[in-house]
């Protein structure tokens, strides 16, 4: 995963460059969440890991593509395609998706409860985030009935741990230390 982190990011770097440059965020990160659909599908995958000429493989995501790709898309699948980079497409979409949140000092938060959150719960610590963090936050809230009460907040490195079996794994661990 590592390895992948470090192959997608020059090109993730480039292609978010460019689309500020242009003016183009918008389309570019449609271009690339579509890209690394296809490099996600399994048939696809399968045609990756066998030994197609770079020229079918650009090819195939190109025509895949259709009218979602534009020339610079196009011209950066061939690019990758070149160097059998395809694979790091939605690791590149990630990258991208991230330059562009921090750009637009926009952080996207995990919050993960006990039971659903009602609008006026996710409002709060929306606000309370934002202002701990200094951003616009989007949250995205799951549920997970083994925390027993209480939530499990991820904003990039932060993670908040207010539930109930998260502090009975702490005092587990302070009685056993």
């Amino acid at each position: 995963m590592s390895e992948l982190t470090t192959i997608a990011r020059p090109y993730a770097k480039a292609a978010f460059d460019f689309a500020v440059e242009k003016g183009e965020l918008s389309q570019w990160a449609e271009m690339l969440a579509f890209t690394a659909e296809i490099a996600r599908d399994e048939r696809v995958q399968h045609m990756l890991d066998a030994s197609y000429s770079a020229d079918k493989l650009a090819e195939l995501f190109i025509a895949v593509g259709g009218d979602q790709l534009n020339t610079f898309g196009q011209n950066l699948i061939k690019v990758m395609a070149e160097s059998q980079r395809l694979k790091a497409l939605p690791e590149v979409c990630e990258q991208f998706l991230a330059m562009r949140r921090d750009l637009e000092k926009e952080a996207e938060v995990q919050v993960i409860s006990a039971t659903a959150l009602s609008e006026e719960q996710q409002q709060a610590i929306s606000d309370k985030l934002a202002a701990r963090l200094e951003r616009k936050v989007k949250l995205n809230c799951s549920v997970d009935e083994a925390l027993v009460a209480g939530v499990v907040i991820r904003a990039g490195d932060l993670v908040i741990d207010n539930s109930v079996s998260g502090r009975m794994r702490r005092l587990s661990d302070a009685l056993q230390s």
